[in-house]
């Protein structure tokens, strides 16, 4: 008879719940223990931000599966409240204290899997401990924020770091009625994860909802009246605030495997091969507590998701019941809503492309989500990047009320399966009014590249227009919308010049050629076909402004730009 496999998993967020499902559904005889230092186990941690907003009405709603169901669905023997003090490598097995009896005694394993995930990096500030500063890691923290802004002492909120699950609180603590601030230290929205002109936009949308941004400052310390806390302090000034979320990012919790000697990276992640396996060929690591390699450099990044963690669980599994599957890697796919826009990125933004040594070619295209003439349609914009030597896609971002999720989920696709631009241009994707474009946005992103590529236009970026016009450059910035939209809104600068387009061909001797003309219209596209008449007509410096009024900024515009 064949000995029964002892499989000990630490950790019961995402990898943790699916590695034990899936082990069971592939040794039916394996004595399976998880061990959790907190009560609960498999609860959709990414649903907290809704539970704190009320969209998720019951807490009970993130709960996917208890100790006890596990135990009855999967014959999974669940310790919750227990935690892991020791992981003994040479003993193959763990110590453990029972957090609500004290109790210490040790588990044996010949397989084990950490999977502790990631913890919410808090520095040492002065005042971190006051009361009405909160990390949100797990469902506890959740209760407690919904407790305190549910009662009538809370009206302010600063919430430290504009990532995913600042920008998520962001929206949170807005509908509940909180007067929101948001304090980061690098000088965009998303910083890790969206490049300018997509950060830009975003920010002008937080903004339009009462807001305040206050970016490049970093937090001091927090200042309270008596022991809670009433204000923030920045390098640069005080904002008031009687609720802090402090959500600058997150570590891996590799504390464990550190002290047992297994090798940890350089983000402090526990360092697994493709199969997921760490340093001790018994163990293995997935979720939030490691790093993935990017398809597209061939190196690791540290990206944490619960999407990827549940994939590093069905991976595992698999391995510690004599599998051999691999983790191909990840693209850095991530999407967010906030308020009444959608954004998200794929694969690597224009700095990293570059920094990774690509020569990058960029396309920045607004366009509706379904036909103008069909109700419902809603704008959104997508900036494409890809390689010029080898024409292969490297990333996308997009934002927008419309439908943006579903370009990057073609992105992803594109990007895992080495896509080029010129694939990409002539994707056979579906069509009807109630759902797309004839032409998706994507499609002319990638037709955009390949005209840049060919070099058929130059185009430049709402944030390069502006740089040129604050720096008093001697160029025509040459509008060729009609009158009555110059009207609606138009860019007070002394290179700003009106010639619709309808006019261009009568008109244009009264352009100097001799000076660098840059095209704008409201989103592109007739600034784009007036640059290739320029060129035509000998003008040797001519080039369009990508997105044009509908990427340009709200606060640079007399009057309102489209988006």
């Amino acid at each position: 008879m064949a000995k029964q496999s002892k499989i000990v998993i630490i950790g019961g967020g995402a990898c943790g719940p699916k590695t034990a499902a899936r082990t069971r559904r592939l040794d039916a005889s394996a004595q399976i223990t998880m061990v959790q230092d907190e009560e609960l186990i498999s609860y959709a941690g990414c649903g907290l931000p809704y539970y704190i907003s009320d969209v998720v009405k019951s807490r009970n709603a993130l709960l996917v599966r208890d100790a006890a169901a596990f135990k009855k669905i999967s014959n999974v023997d669940v310790l919750t409240a227990t935690r892991v003090d020791r992981i003994d490598r040479s003993a193959h097995r763990i110590d453990v204290t029972s957090l609500a009896e004290g109790r210490q005694y040790s588990i044996d394993y010949d397989k084990l899997v950490i999977a502790t995930g990631a913890n919410p990096v808090v520095p040492p500030i002065k005042g971190i401990n006051l009361k009405g500063v909160h990390v949100l890691k797990r469902v506890p923290d959740a209760d407690e924020i919904r407790d305190l802004i549910s009662g009538s002492i809370s009206k302010k909120a600063v919430i430290v770091g504009a990532g995913l699950i600042g920008v998520e609180m962001v929206e949170a603590l807005s509908t509940r009625g909180l007067q929101v601030t948001v304090v980061e230290a690098l000088d965009r929205v998303l910083p890790g994860i969206l490049d300018e002109e997509i950060s830009d936009l975003l920010a002008d949308h937080i903004k339009s909802k009462d807001v305040v941004l206050k970016l490049g400052q970093k937090v001091a310390e927090f200042k309270g009246e008596g022991d809670r806390v009433s204000h923030a302090v920045t390098d640069k000034e005080t904002v008031e605030g009687d609720v802090i979320i402090f959500a600058i990012g997150v570590r891996p919790d590799s504390k464990l495997a550190k002290e047992a000697g297994l090798e940890i990276g350089p983000f402090g992640d526990i360092v697994v091969n493709e199969y997921l396996q760490t340093s001790d060929p018994d163990i293995y690591s997935g979720g939030d507590c490691v790093a993935n390699v990017s398809m597209i450099t061939g190196k690791k990044a540290f990206v944490p998701l619960g999407s990827t963690a549940n994939k590093h669980g069905h991976v595992i599994a698999a391995n510690i019941t004599g599998g051999r599957e691999k983790f191909a890697g990840i693209v850095s796919t991530a999407c967010v809503k906030v308020f009444d826009f959608n954004t998200g990125r794929v694969g690597l933004g224009e700095k990293q492309a570059l920094e990774a040594g690509f020569d990058t070619v960029t396309a920045l295209i607004p366009g509706p989500d379904k036909p103008m003439y069909y109700p419902g349609n809603k704008e959104i914009i997508i900036k494409l990047i890809a390689d010029r030597k080898t024409r292969r896609i490297l990333g996308g971002q997009g934002t927008g009320p419309g439908d943006v999720i579903k370009r990057i989920d073609v992105l992803a696709t594109a990007i895992t399966m080495g896509m080029t631009v010129d694939t990409l241009a002539d994707l056979d994707l579906a069509y009807a009014p109630p759902y797309n474009t004839a032409l998706d946005v994507l499609h002319h992103a990638a037709n955009l590249v390949r005209n840049k590529m060919e070099g058929r236009t130059e185009g430049i970026s709402p944030a390069a227009a502006k740089k040129k016009i604050a720096s008093g450059d001697d160029f025509t910035l040459l509008d060729v919308r009609s009158k009555y939209e110059s009207d609606q809104s138009w860019i007070e600068a002394s290179q700003s010049q009106l010639l619709p387009q309808h006019k261009l061909y009568e008109d244009m001797e009264k352009l100097d050629k001799s000076k660098e003309t840059v095209v704008l219209c409201q989103r592109g596209g007739r600034a784009y076909q007036a640059c290739c008449t320029l060129k035509g007509a000998g003008f040797k410096d001519a080039k369009f402004v990508e997105g044009s009024l509908t990427c340009w900024c709200a606060d640079d515009v007399c009057g309102e730009p489209l988006l």
